[in-house]
């Protein structure tokens, strides 16, 4: 469904276009002589939405590294606690359970499709306190910075979530592509093409094309939805097996 999912709906959109293409032919509306004009418009059409597709796919590969760098900065916290020595192991065990709690509302949100800040800015806040703390201890220095800087990066990659969550990444752009698009199936609409056949079959293909880009642009624009019927999403399975992981640490320990 990832791979055919898109393409199954674009065509299902086109084969009703296609009834009225056909109805049209029937009604002798076609009118339009295929020129140099009209071929150049729809070939300008396409080359807009491909530069369009082009600049949304770059901000989606951004937010493909987003899942490993969160993992990597919630394990790279949830082990250095280990760096505070014996003397500080409540304190330790301490920031390892905000962090597990920190993970849950990072996934609470993927799992329910939006995005707050309100239950991961509490965990943050808890295990600076607990930072803080062991800054008038012993601990060195160093280790405190590195707890510091995981946490900087945690609560540096949510707020680009929550920034890609609530804002579309062109806007804009995304009205030229569909315009571009309806402007050129509107066209073919009442080209003329000798044999009904040959019409219906480029007509067909050239509105597959285009109505599959503008629904890939589309469904590019939130690359975190999880269990939603879209066909373009980053893959946070990654976040949900450390969940997992987590979770049965602490049910070993318990």
């Amino acid at each position: 469904m990832l791979k055919w999912g898109l393409i199954l709906k674009a065509l299902a959109i086109t084969a009703l276009l296609l009834v009225v293409r056909l109805a049209i032919d029937l009604a002798g509306m076609d009118i339009l002589s295929v020129t140099n004009l009209v071929t150049a418009f729809v070939g300008g059409a396409i080359f807009t939405i491909a530069i369009i597709l082009t600049g949304t796919l770059a901000d989606f590969k951004e937010s493909e590294r987003i899942p490993g760098e969160l993992v990597t900065a919630l394990s790279a916290l949830y082990a250095d606690t280990g760096l505070v020595g014996r003397k500080h192991a409540k304190t330790a065990d301490e920031i390892r359970l905000h962090a597990r709690d920190l993970l849950k509302a990072i996934t609470k949100n993927f799992h329910s499709n939006v995005w707050t800040m309100e239950g991961i800015r509490k965990e943050n806040e808890m295990i600076n306190g607990k930072i803080y703390d062991l800054a008038d201890t012993d601990v060195p220095a160093p280790v405190l910075v590195k707890l510091r800087t995981e946490l900087i990066n945690i609560e540096r990659l949510s707020n680009r979530i929550a920034v890609i969550k609530h804002t579309s990444f062109i806007p804009a752009a995304y009205t030229i592509a569909e315009l571009a698009a309806a402007g050129v199936i509107g066209i073919l609409f009442f080209v003329r093409i000798d044999l009904w056949y040959e019409g219906a079959i480029l007509f067909a293909v050239i509105s597959a094309l285009l109505i599959s880009l503008i629904l890939l642009i589309r469904d590019m624009d939130d690359p975190f939805e999880v269990g939603r019927k879209s066909y373009a999403d980053v893959d946070l399975s990654i976040l949900f097996d450390l969940e997992k992981e987590w979770e049965s640490r602490a049910v070993g320990k318990g």
